[in-house]
């Protein structure tokens, strides 16, 4: 099985600026704003997407960066991931979208969601 990166995703409290900001600076168009709540950036020649969600503060142990990476069959990359020493935190679903939230090795989050 193999993991395609999809995004990269960075906590803000008010994403909306720091999405133009980095817009601006990697020459990419804001894609999809959400309501504000989670922002996509396309960026020029590349499939990957850097995305931008609002939290409500920036906690101390959650990193603000993470990887979003997919899979062909979540169950089973989530499984795999687990076997070899990744971290399970949690299973989400948000109107049908369904991805893991995973540790690595070191403790830092970040999400497999079907392709």
């Amino acid at each position: 099985m193999t993991l395609t990166l999809g995004m990269v995703t960075i906590d803000s409290t008010d994403p909306a600026p720091l999405a133009t900001w980095w817009a601006t600076q990697l020459g990419g168009t804001i894609e999809a704003e959400n309501d504000g709540w989670y922002l996509i950036v396309g960026l020029p020649g590349l499939a990957q997407k850097v995305s931008f969600q609002k939290v409500p503060d920036p906690t101390p142990g959650k990193n603000r960066i993470h990887l979003d990476l997919t899979a062909p069959d979540l169950e089973a990359e989530t499984d795999r991931l687990v076997g070899a020493g990744a971290g399970l935190v949690e299973r989400r679903e948000i109107g049908g979208f369904h991805w893991t939230v995973l540790t690595d090795p070191d403790g830092n989050e970040f999400c497999v969601s079907a392709a």
